[in-house]
């Protein structure tokens, strides 16, 4: 019989990992990829954040569960990794972090101080006084739109705007198919992490409306010190493969700058601003019938 399975937390995991073209499942207790010729390859799926399944691979219901059990984040993505169409949990939120998520986002005073402490840790300055969301959301991008043109100019880069056609992705210039594939990568890790502290993905504070809300929310103080300036570096060397180069440079520019062991204290530290405490369990609710095991993993990690 096989050990209980202990989900490894993110900060001591692998960012991401790309698969394209395989059967994906498990074999003799591992979990593989089979090629079109038959050639399998191990993948120490536990010690990974997420997957990205490019067109072309299939994944074997074993598989999904043995990724569910130790906490690896599986995103089907479009061609070169640069569209995210679907994501399967792993381990999914917590009653208790929803129910707190959800106070802060609803409560007009907690929600502002929320987006506020993103402001400061985004621009490493205090967002203006006496400013709604929606004009700081404003401030915000016009400062970002900045960005984008003073880091575009250092790599020699003629940017026209954040522009890309997700129907005709050939195309769009160089420049943005980087940026794409690049703030993917990000925003793929930054999904895992969110999922793996408890939070759902889709309640945000600057951004709203969209499934992944929050962690664009996330991934945007981390998206101009990590992965928009290793965009158009890319993009300036005129690759032949451009998203790939992209996509192995963000796997490198992760571990450099221990984005993951960032992730889950940043947004702890983000929901902290708000200033109410997780909400405790009300004295009426039944007792857990069958109490979990303590595990090693994040709090939203199934044990």
């Amino acid at each position: 019989m096989l050990p209980h399975l202990k989900p490894l937390p993110i900060k001591d995991r692998v960012s991401i990992l790309f698969i394209e073209y395989g059967q994906i499942d498990v074999l003799d207790g591992a979990f593989v990829v089979i090629d079109k010729t038959g050639i399998r390859t191990q993948i120490p799926v536990g010690s990974i954040a997420c997957l990205m399944l490019e067109p072309g691979t299939r994944v074997s219901h074993a598989a999904a569960a043995l990724a569910a059990k130790v906490g690896t984040l599986l995103i089907w993505v479009g061609e070169g990794g640069v569209r995210l169409y679907a994501s399967g949990q792993p381990g999914g939120a917590r009653s208790d972090r929803l129910l707190y998520q959800a106070k802060l986002a609803l409560d007009e005073t907690a929600r502002l101080n929320v987006v506020r402490k993103m402001y400061q840790l985004r621009f490493s300055e205090e967002a203006p006084a006496k400013r709604s969301v929606d004009q700081l959301r404003g401030i915000e991008g016009a400062r970002v739109r900045e960005m984008y043109k003073l880091i575009a100019k250092r790599y020699g880069i003629t940017w026209k705007g954040r522009n890309y056609n997700v129907k005709d992705w050939d195309a769009g210039d160089i420049a943005n198919k980087c940026v794409s594939a690049a703030t993917a990568c990000l925003y793929g890790i930054t999904e895992a992490a969110v999922l793996a502290a408890g939070y759902s993905p889709a309640i945000g504070f600057v951004h709203t409306g969209k499934p992944l809300s929050f962690v664009y929310d996330i991934a945007d103080l981390f998206k101009f010190e990590t992965v928009v300036p290793l965009a158009f570096k890319v993009a300036s060397q005129h690759p032949s493969e451009p998203e790939r180069v992209v996509r192995k440079e963000c796997r490198r520019i992760f571990v450099e700058k221990k984005i993951l062991e960032k992730l889950i204290p940043t947004i702890q530290e983000v929901l902290d601003a708000g200033g109410f405490d997780i909400p405790k369990p009300p004295e009426d609710a039944l007792p857990i019938a069958i109490q979990e095991r303590e595990g090693v993993g994040d709090v939203g990690h199934r044990n």
